[in-house]
This record gives C-alpha cells, structure tokens and sequence, in this order.
C-alpha cells in the first residue's frame, strides 16, 4: 500500500498565517531594541567618561550621543545620575507601547545602567 506524506494544505496555511505573524512582531519590535542598545552604549561611553563632570554637563554629552544615533525614545532629563562607591552611575528606565493590530499594543519596559545592572539590583 501507498501512504502520501507531507503537509496538507490546511497545515501550510496554518504555518504561512503563524510565521507571518512572527515576522510581523519582529518588525515592529526590532527598531526599539535597537535603540535600547544605542542608549545603553550612550551611557556607558558617558558614564566612562565622566570623571570631575557636573550632572548637566554629563546630561549635555549624553544628548550629543544620542542626537547623533537618532535615538528619540529617550532625553537627557530622563536619566538617573548618581555615585556609586565613588564612580559616576547612569541609569535609565522608560516604556515604549508599540501598536500591533487595531487596538491591540505591546508595552515594553526598557531599563539599565552604566554598570549593566538596573538600579533595583
């Protein structure tokens, strides 16, 4: 006896619908995660180079970085500068809502710091 194999088509359109749907939230989602880690190198180069700077002048410098990356999902006002056992710490912490479908969105909370930890740790 004969027995056909593969996939039915029912089956191909169930997987064509499913990876259309990854590749669409991929899209969507890529261009923030890509400024995340814009930002989070903008304050790492920032905080590096921070040694004897006042907050402003620490503010300003971090907004010629991201002015340069085209990054816009976060302002210098937004940024947590602190000490840490005597060196300059900048955290930041922000959400971005990303509409999907209709009035369906994703609400992504983006955080970090200088020393690759988020503050509450």
């Amino acid at each position: 006896m004969n027995r056909q194999r593969g996939l039915a088509l029912s089956a191909l359109l169930l997987w064509g619908v499913l990876i259309a749907l990854v590749s669409i939230l991929a899209i969507r989602i890529l261009p923030e995660v890509i400024d995340y880690y814009k930002i989070r190198q903008a304050v790492k180069a920032v905080a590096a180079d921070a040694g004897g700077k006042t907050v402003p002048e620490i503010r300003q410098a971090f907004g010629k970085y991201i002015e340069v990356e085209h990054v816009q999902s976060l302002a210098p006002a937004d940024l947590d500068i602190f000490k840490e056992d005597n060196q300059v710490v900048i955290a930041f912490s922000y959400e971005k809502r990303i509409p999907l479908l209709a009035n369906v969105s994703l609400l992504i909370d983006f955080s970090g710091s200088s020393t690759g930890r988020s503050r509450g740790q």
